[in-house]
């Protein structure tokens, strides 16, 4: 099952699209309630909502990727992993179904809500790395289509963002007639988390071996990437030694004290430690030529500066959130049919499946569930209609604010990846680097926007502003995420593919933590202070990632033209 270098994308891209949807589904529905939950559900207070569960959860979710990707390079391979990983993750949504149902017993569910949280840390170590990695295989060497390909995928990944806030913020936020959160609602969220997960882990498992496999139909993934060739360097092998693996750890640990010095939690000590022993027990390795040396350097420079842009972004979870639920007005007025709601719905998947079908293979499987699917949809409008059920909505739940950045994604990133495209041919495509400071750039200007939208302002403001601040991170996020997984894809040795993958994911892991402990910065409980800059309002409190935002890209810019010439660099003969 050859597949050609032109024309559409291979088929095994979808069903890695497809399994990935229903991944962060699971992930971004439980993500838009979890601040909620904590605040709401368990009664505790901001700061540990924010900083000790949040920022710790989302650093250590992309901190196991290391983990993950190192036991798929070196032992299990890219499929194994990702379906041990999917299953874990299942279980610590259901796990944190049942600490909602004990919400009552705060002690219990705080219990069961960590070990929930476990459990999908460490799922996702092997899910993750391994199916982005899987995606560049699907390629020749060369082949055009990548940065293009990773785009679509991350339409995928945002598809699963949009919808997962929706359903499981749906089910998990009802309020009562004096708009207070009732607490007994918050299970279903993560049960739906957890069915979405097994959704998933299914589909990757029913269509992998057929589908799943190189343009010369070899099987992806089945091996461990240590056990393949690379092309420039055939046979060589990871060969870090025992002595360099003691100095990087006794690193690891220095750096560890220090933080912790600094009043950070063990958590973030580990976060912030672990990640500089790491890249440098990678780059030391002694297998590595100049050459390659050069392009994993590129792959640090861009994990450290995008850093920045995670910090930022991963405001949508936590300080957005309880934006959205405090400061935002947030009431709208929809009264119709359900059965109107269901064909409208009905209708944008329809063009979605339609815009799909035109850029890639779709296997027939997919092609006949979905048949039976809008069927089902459609038998289910028509009976709504008939019965007259009425759908209202007088507010639009916090939660769902969550879902705009994914809805944004699936608007902008065809027309994105089509852009790239076009300025390919054209010899005019900016190079990676700069792609990812003009992410960093737009990031700043969406700050400065509901910046100037609650400058003075002393009531709720409009949604306007909170969605025009999603709209313009939404193609900054085009611009970093998938173009950085390319990146990796591009650059890495086969042999530490996975494993600088897993790198990729190590700005989200530092930038998560760094994010929990930012959101706490806004003043809802008074005046903050932040090495000595004043944050006395929500103006002040934006500006610092207008700052942040802004200075990082305007390095990363300079920083691009000796970034641009390692990553041409070649191998003398």
């Amino acid at each position: 099952m050859s597949q050609t270098a032109v024309g559409k994308h291979p088929k095994g891209l979808f069903v890695l699209f497809f399994t990935e949807m229903w991944e962060r589904f699971s992930y971004y529905g439980m993500r838009a309630i979890l601040v909620l939950y904590i605040i709401n559900g368990l009664r505790f207070g901001d700061d540990y909502a924010q900083n000790g569960v949040y920022g710790s959860y989302t650093g250590l979710v992309y901190l196991t990727p290391l983990l993950g990707g190192y036991i798929a390079d070196k032992f299990w391979g890219n499929r194994r992993s990702i379906i041990t990983g999917g299953i874990l993750m299942a279980i610590g949504q259901f796990i944190m179904f049942f600490s909602a149902s004990n919400y009552q017993d705060q002690s219990l569910a705080n219990i069961l809500m960590w070990f929930g949280l476990c459990f999908i840390i460490l799922g996702n170590g092997f899910f993750k790395p391994n199916i982005s990695t899987m995606v560049g295989q699907l390629y020749n060497a060369g082949d055009k289509r990548l940065d293009a390909a990773f785009t679509i995928f991350y339409m995928g990944i945002n598809l699963g963002s949009f919808i997962g806030p929706i359903i499981c913020g749906g089910l998990a936020e009802k309020v009562d007639d004096a708009n207070m959160a009732l607490p007994q609602f918050f299970k279903w969220g993560f049960f739906a988390a957890g069915i979405a997960m097994i959704i998933g882990t299914i589909n990757f498992i029913w269509l992998k071996n057929k589908y799943i496999v190189s343009p010369q139909g070899t099987q992806i993934g089945v091996l461990p990437n240590a056990a393949k060739k690379d092309s420039q360097n055939a046979a060589q092998k990871v060969s870090i030694s025992y002595k360099s693996l003691a100095i990087w750890f006794g690193i690891a640990v220095v750096l560890f004290f220090v933080w912790q010095s600094q009043g950070i939690d063990w958590v973030g000590c580990l976060i912030f430690s672990l990640p500089v022993a790491i890249c440098g027990l990678i780059i030391t390795d002694p297998s590595l030529t100049k050459v390659e040396k050069g392009k994993i350097s590129v792959i640090f420079i861009a994990v450290f500066f995008v850093i920045f842009f995670w910090a930022a972004f991963e405001q949508g979870g936590s300080s957005l959130t309880l934006f959205a639920e405090r400061d935002t007005d947030r009431s709208i007025s929809i009264s119709t049919k359900l059965g109107f709601v269901v064909f409208f719905i009905l209708g944008i998947f329809g063009i979605l499946y339609a815009f799909l079908r035109k850029i890639m293979d779709i296997p027939r499987e997919h092609n006949i569930l979905f048949s039976i699917l809008a069927v089902g949809a459609i038998g289910y409008g028509i009976y709504n209609l008939v019965l007259g059920v009425p759908y209202e909505l007088p507010e639009i739940p916090a939660s769902w604010f969550n879902s705009v950045n994914g809805l944004f994604i699936i608007l902008f990133a065809p027309v994105m990846s089509q852009l790239w495209s076009f300025l390919g041919k054209k010899k005019l495509e900016p190079a990676s680097p700069k792609k990812q400071a003009l992410g960093l750039l737009l990031l700043a200007l969406g700050y400065l926007v509901i910046a100037i939208g609650v400058k003075d302002v002393t009531t709720k403001v409009s949604m306007f502003w909170l969605i025009s601040l999603y709209a313009l991170h939404t193609v900054g996020e085009i611009c970093v995420s998938p173009i950085g997984m390319s990146l990796v894809s591009q650059l890495a040795p086969i042999r530490f593919l996975s494993l600088l993958m897993g790198v990729w994911f190590l700005s989200n892991a530092v930038a998560s933590k760094l994010a929990g402990k930012l959101s706490t910065l806004k003043p809802d409980s008074g005046p903050k202070n932040f090495l000595g800059y004043e944050i006395n309002n929500n103006f002040d409190f934006f500006i610092l990632f207008v700052i942040m935002g802004a200075v990082a890209a305007a390095i990363l810019f300079i920083c691009s033209f000796w970034m641009e010439k390692k990553m041409n660099e070649k191998e003398l003969a």
